[in-house]
């Protein structure tokens, strides 16, 4: 597969919809394509955790992560959202973008049975509620479903306050 240039790739981010209503108890901040583009491509391009492999996303929102994985070159992505408009956003990228191995599930990270989804990735990528809105902690609960999930690399961002 041709290798995908950083700043092609966030051309291609900057034409994914972000929330039309972010609801903020949810913290549902988008990543900015910039961002976006440079996590993605430096996942594959210095440790090759992209290309060929499965991609979770969790609390992938919109599809910012999840789409950038996609065009870096991943098998398969697969988003995990609760929310019921992110989700129709997410699916709708993806049909306009014409993406035909990425999706997105409707779901809480947080309830994710144990055993259905564990080590079936083998990279997960977050960018979690950092646990600001009356849900501290909430960012290292989503990195240890994260942990639970991949067989190898996690990536996650985190605010410096949250430690």
């Amino acid at each position: 597969m041709t290798r995908l240039k950083l700043k092609k790739l966030e051309e291609y981010l900057q034409c994914v919809d972000g929330f039309e209503k972010p609801k903020l108890l949810l913290e549902q901040y988008p990543t900015p394509p910039h961002i976006a583009a440079c996590i993605t491509h430096c996942m594959q391009e210095q440790y090759d955790d992209i290309e060929g492999k499965l991609v979770a996303d969790l609390g992938s929102g919109c599809g910012m992560l999840s789409i950038g994985a996609t065009l870096l070159g991943a098998l398969l992505t697969i988003g995990f959202e609760l929310d019921d408009a992110a989700v129709n956003t997410f699916r709708q990228n993806v049909l306009d973008m014409e993406l035909p191995n990425v999706d997105c599930i409707r779901a809480d990270v947080l309830q994710v049975p144990n055993g259905k989804w564990d080590k079936a990735f083998d990279t997960v990528v977050m960018n979690p509620p950092f646990g600001t809105k009356h849900n501290a902690g909430m960012d290292m609960r989503f990195l240890d479903v994260g942990t639970r999930l991949a067989t190898g690399a996690v990536y996650s961002l985190h605010k410096t306050s949250t430690r």
